[in-house]
């Protein structure tokens, strides 16, 4: 019997579509130490709990290990963590010959970049007892570091309390540094607790949304603060953990902001939808044959995006709102945005001839409303007899 082909009549041509690229989580830290664990060639190892760095041969009495104790503490605990190594003068022989500064103790700006060269994963960066001239020199790394990162940084400085000027935190305001957030404490590297916290409740579920304001620190002590002092904190920006009602019936962690008062939460959301903006564009350019510089090809761009943007919403970042802002477009202030966010393009009509040959799209622009958070509030009480 023949067995000629179907294809003939009807031929199936299938067409799997590619995978897309794993989004970044946003929610593993990496604490930087001294002591001489983790070998050379590795440079960076994740932890899943403490457990494990037992195991790998971490001591209750290395600073990681007590770091990381903070971390995985927290009330909203996170999955993983990233420790680096620091590689000093004292170390094996063989390993220090391997450092280019041969005679010298490696700097944390070099092991802060060999951190990142070995893994890119971790957000968040805390190095163990950080001497002030290294904040501050993490501190001008992660500013413009890629993939974007944090610095969490504890100071027991007390000029910082004190106001007295030059102190680190004033420095960091006055440079108007974006990325670094610092807390005093006495507690050593008490500024790792809130960091667990941070990375644990980043869980991109529905409400998930948070700020760092009123946060438990477990394992933190909290610090006996006058008036003055928290005041001299937070002009500068300085976080600090207190405790607050009679009784101390209240230990919170205060304000969650960055060196230039930026909250916290803005700047992980922010970072969070644009890696994944980013990423959802480039998938779909690698998806299609090509996408066309007409409306419709815009078009397809803003609808690879809306789903990032719709998330947002989801978690409660973005909510519906009045426009403040500059008029953008079609936007003007005063307008209200129903979703809480809007895309927005210039029409391809109005492109440059050079714009076409280049073939760019025209600029897409997304106004976000962000939900914001409520951090204090004002309650009357009226009594009539």
């Amino acid at each position: 019997m023949s067995n000629l082909k179907l294809d003939d009549i009807v031929k199936v041509i299938v067409n799997l579509s590619p995978k897309s690229a794993v989004r970044k989580g946003f929610n593993v830290a990496l604490i930087i130490g001294d002591s001489n664990v983790i070998p050379l060639e590795k440079r960076v190892v994740v932890y899943s709990g403490l457990e494990e760095m037992t195991e790998a041969g971490f001591t209750e009495d290395m600073p990681e290990y007590q770091a990381a104790q903070l971390y995985f503490s927290a009330e909203k605990k996170p999955s993983r963590l990233a420790v680096g190594r620091r590689y000093k003068i004292n170390d094996e022989l063989e390993e220090v010959e391997e450092i280019e500064t041969e005679n010298e103790t490696e700097t944390i700006l070099q092991a802060l970049q060999a951190c990142r060269a070995k893994n890119t994963d971790w957000y968040a960066v805390s190095y163990c007892g950080a001497t002030k001239q290294e904040i501050l020199d993490i501190a001008s790394y992660v500013e413009t570091a890629y993939p974007s990162c944090v610095q969490f940084f504890t100071t027991n400085d007390s000029d910082t309390i004190e106001g007295i000027e030059g102190n680190v935190f004033e420095i960091l305001k006055q440079k108007s540094y974006r990325r670094s957030i610092g807390q005093y404490s006495k507690t050593p590297y008490a500024i790792v607790a809130i960091m667990g916290y941070a990375m644990g409740a980043n869980t991109a579920t529905i409400n998930s949304a948070y700020t760092l304001k009123f946060k438990t620190e477990v394992g933190v002590i909290p610090d006996d603060l006058t008036s003055q002092q928290v005041t001299n904190l937070v002009k500068n920006n300085g976080n600090y953990y207190v405790s607050r009602g009679s009784d101390d019936a209240y230990n919170m962690f205060e304000n969650g902001v960055m060196a230039d008062g930026t909250w916290f939460d803005e700047i992980l959301n922010l970072d969070m939808l644009a890696n994944n903006m980013q990423m959802s564009i480039m998938d779909l350019l690698k998806s299609r044959p090509k996408i066309p510089q007409t409306e419709a090809g815009v078009l397809s761009i803003k609808l690879a995006i809306k789903s990032d943007l719709d998330k947002a919403v989801r978690i409660g970042f973005i909510a519906p709102g009045v426009w403040n802002g500059p008029d953008i477009l079609e936007l003007s202030q005063g307008d209200t945005m129903p979703e809480g966010y809007m895309i927005l393009s210039e029409p391809i009509s109005e492109q440059s001839q050079a714009d076409r040959d280049a073939r760019m799209a025209p600029p897409i622009y997304t106004p976000l409303k962000l939900a914001g958070a409520v951090h204090s509030v004002v309650l009357q009480i009226d009594v009539n007899r």
